[in-house]
């Protein structure tokens, strides 16, 4: 198993986005999402995932319908509002121009400057 990664603030939001935009998820499917996207490096703890999901679906980016999980268990479903994706959507370019930015600046040598 890879090192895990330390998430960093203001990250949780984008990777529920994502996880959710590929199909619509239950809480705890949510996680292990997230586990399976980032190849086991980011491992989300439930109890800072439940408060992010309850705080998306207030915002209006997620809606959230009880449904019946695979094992046969009530649970309650989310999925990307119309909102959540252009959200996410720009929640993604900003991302990339940061980390194109951050890579861009850890890159530069001595000589560069």
């Amino acid at each position: 198993m890879p090192d895990q990664a330390q998430l960093l603030p203001g990250t949780l939001d984008l990777l529920i986005l994502k996880a959710v935009s590929l199909g619509p998820l239950h809480g705890y499917g949510v996680l292990l999402r997230i586990a399976q996207i980032t190849g086991q490096a980011l491992l989300i703890e439930q109890g800072a995932l439940y408060p992010a999901l309850f705080r998306l679906v207030r915002k209006g980016w997620l809606k959230a319908e009880w449904g019946t999980s695979d094992n046969n268990r009530r649970a309650k479903f989310y999925e990307l509002t119309a909102t959540g994706r252009m959200r996410f959507t720009e929640e993604t370019e900003s991302w990339n121009r940061l980390s194109l930015a951050m890579t861009t600046a850890l890159a530069a040598s001595a000589e560069e400057v």
